[in-house]
């Protein structure tokens, strides 16, 4: 091989590698920007659910602190701590030291709420009615309790 064709195939292989090095360098920027907008985006979803956790958080110790002052039945503030517990995913020993929320929950699961109590006629809602009562008066004092305690507590 002549040495102009040497030289030729030199220059073309450096040429070649300084491409592949750009491209290389163009990737590991794209790359870097990817990564830079994926850890914007999981700070703000961490931020967001962090965010969200309080919002559940205070309307537990709301609904806690109205439990007791007639603001709501015993029945509707089981439903609604129990349902807010949940979404939080707590765990199994939360859910036992909370469990009056739970029992009352389900001991009145099978009493129409909403539009389904609107459609009632008076008598079944008076039958509902006094059922709901007798389960509340059964779970009063396990109830109250339950509520003094979350008082104060976050999950």
């Amino acid at each position: 091989m002549s040495s102009s064709v040497t030289t030729i195939l030199l220059i073309l292989a450096v040429v070649i590698i300084a491409v592949l090095c750009a491209v290389a360098g163009y990737y590991l920027w794209q790359l870097r920007l990817l990564r830079q907008r994926q850890k914007a985006q999981l700070d703000k979803l961490t931020a967001d659910s962090k965010a969200q956790r309080e919002r559940v958080n205070t309307s537990i110790q709301v609904i806690a602190a109205s439990v007791g002052r007639d603001d709501l039945t015993l029945t509707e503030a089981s439903i609604r701590i129990s349902v807010l517990l949940d979404s939080l995913g707590v765990s199994d020993e939360v859910r036992d030291e909370y469990s009056a929320f739970y029992q009352l929950r389900d001991a009145t699961a099978h009493i129409p709420i909403l539009a389904q109590w609107n459609k009632l006629p008076l008598a079944e809602r008076r039958k509902f009615e006094k059922e709901r009562l007798k389960h509340e008066q059964t779970y009063s004092a396990f109830v109250l309790a339950a509520a003094e305690r979350i008082r104060g507590q976050a999950f």
